[in-house]
């Protein structure tokens, strides 16, 4: 199985990711710049199916990160995913991006029974969810995903850029202070899962907030 996963809930990525040779890991990108995710996406997977010798046609499985994250920067994942399984016409599925931090944490040394996964939400609040590995290599999800304040979050270990922004208030592990969800371990917790036989997500988007743009209402009269 070739699956092509996508993420903008913070920087622009892409990935392809294989259950079908020992390198499952067939290239992937990710940029630095959390804001210019429209401008370098579509190109940036052009050049990674170029760059491993495929096409559309060669992907079994498109997976986007759904968020949470911010409204303009989650879109531009979620429509290109949409819009590349339309025209290739290939199956679609949903991640929370927070689960590709957690599976980087499940798979590290210093991982705890129980963790959180937090990013930054900007308006000094942060997007976070709780999750337990229970034996199992893949982290499972206990409570979340939540938008709120850093100092509100259980007393436990926080991974995640969220967690370095506000070391002040929270248990930040510092080798994890400034990551960020890529689609290369979200397209790699995909694949365990669809492997396990386990249902994935649509892709509706995980902003939960209202958004900053609201329509106006009518105008007040002068007179």
């Amino acid at each position: 199985m070739l699956i092509l996963a996508i993420d903008t809930s913070a920087v622009a990525s892409a990935a392809l990711v294989s259950d079908d040779s020992l390198e499952s890991v067939i290239g992937s990108f990710a940029t630095e710049d959390t804001r210019s995710h429209a401008e370098v996406l579509a190109p940036g997977i052009e050049q990674l199916l170029a760059g491993a010798g495929l096409s559309g046609a060669d992907v079994d499985v498109i997976v986007a990160g759904v968020g949470p994250g911010p409204f303009t920067g989650l879109r531009s994942g979620i429509v290109t995913a949409r819009s590349l399984a339309f025209v290739w016409q290939k199956p679609l599925y949903g991640l929370m991006s927070l689960d590709a931090i957690a599976l980087e944490v499940a798979e590290s040394t210093e991982a705890a029974a129980e963790f959180i996964v937090a990013t930054d939400a900007r308006r000094k609040e942060v997007y976070w969810a709780r999750y337990a590995l229970a034996g199992s290599q893949l982290p499972h999800l206990l409570d979340g995903p939540h938008v709120g304040f850093a100092a509100g979050l259980p007393d436990l270990p926080v991974y995640g850029a969220g967690a370095g922004l506000y070391p002040d208030v929270l248990h930040a592990v510092p080798e994890f202070a400034a990551r960020q969800p890529e689609a290369l371990s979200l397209g790699q917790f995909a694949l365990a899962r669809l492997a396990a036989g386990e249902q994935l997500l649509d892709t509706t988007p995980l902003y939960l907030r209202e958004s900053d743009a609201q329509v106006p209402g009518p105008r007040k009269r002068a007179l």
